[in-house]
């Protein structure tokens, strides 16, 4: 899979995003990265195609058995859908 990363001045996590580029909450998630300065990376399913595609969405599944997006992953913990509250808490 082909992460897009983003600088951020704040490297002390990994976050890694799995999103849709037509999803607005994924567009939010995206939007309250960029405005906490997260170092992150990100990719997008549904521009994926082929065994790319099959294996972004089985790493979603495997994260988030929904399968839903956003599905964001922070240090380990996951989160499902936006949640800036949990987000916030995770970024400390």
């Amino acid at each position: 899979m082909t992460f897009t990363r983003v600088d951020g001045t704040k490297r002390d996590h990994r976050v890694r995003l799995y999103a849709l580029s037509t999803c607005g909450w994924c567009r939010r998630t995206k939007e309250l990265l960029d405005r906490l300065g997260v170092a992150y990376e990100f990719i997008y399913a549904d521009q994926c195609q082929g065994d790319e595609r099959t294996a972004v969405v089985e790493a979603v599944r495997a994260l988030n058995p929904r399968g839903s997006y956003p599905t964001l992953q922070v240090d380990g913990e996951v989160i499902a859908g936006y949640d800036e509250e949990r987000l916030m808490e995770l970024l400390g």
